[in-house]
């Protein structure tokens, strides 16, 4: 038996179009971030290894998005990050978070330039400061997809990030990468996590101007 509504055409009405006042627990994260202070626990050859970075990260509001009834508020990111003092990207990815109030579920999609994509989704009341998503492998709804290189050689199997908004007005996320590494037996955790300080308001979506 399905959750969803027989009527899976008509669209919501009457609803606001100001995204960056219906984001729910994705509220705090709107607007231009930087973090100094990353930590990267990634594998190496004679194993883990230790990085700081430098990330910034700029969340932007969209228009609100329907799937016939379904109505999701959102914001767009792009992110980007050197290790300190390089200019080197070091890592670089863009997506999409995803709220919809009528359900709590919140979506996170990410895609970085070698290869991979992922969508992790989880659930969180609207006032929550705290909140969870997970992705794993052969997850119709929440899964992964890796180039043939990386599905050989470092097969991402599940992810989970657990993002926190904080009192000081920071946001910070913790997130875990588990990978089969080829040739190794035991499943490699490539974690990451930083706390972001804003440095520039977000823009009103579109339909908000």
């Amino acid at each position: 038996m399905s959750d969803f509504s027989d009527d899976i055409f008509t669209e919501p009405q009457g609803y606001s179009v100001n995204t960056l006042e219906q984001l729910g627990p994705l509220t705090g994260m709107a607007g231009i971030w930087e973090g100094v202070r990353g930590l990267d626990v990634k594998p190496k050859a004679e194993g883990p290894k230790k990085q700081a970075y430098v990330e910034r990260i700029e969340l932007q509001p969209i228009d609100p998005q329907t799937n016939g009834p379904q109505l999701f508020y959102g914001l767009r990111y792009h992110t980007h990050i050197t290790k300190p003092d390089q200019v080197k990207t070091y890592h670089d990815q863009v997506g999409y978070w995803l709220w919809e109030p009528a359900t709590g579920n919140i979506i996170h999609t990410l895609t970085i330039p070698r290869g991979m994509i992922t969508m992790a989704s989880g659930n969180a009341a609207a006032n929550a400061r705290q909140f969870e998503l997970h992705a794993k492998e052969d997850d119709r709804c929440a899964g992964i997809s890796s180039n043939p290189f990386l599905d050989y050689a470092f097969r991402t199997v599940e992810f989970r990030i657990q993002v926190s908004i904080n009192d000081d007005g920071t946001w910070s996320y913790e997130q875990d990468t588990v990978m089969k590494i080829k040739d190794q037996a035991a499943l490699f955790h490539h974690v990451d996590n930083n706390t972001l300080h804003k440095i520039g308001e977000a823009t009103p979506n579109p339909l908000a101007r």
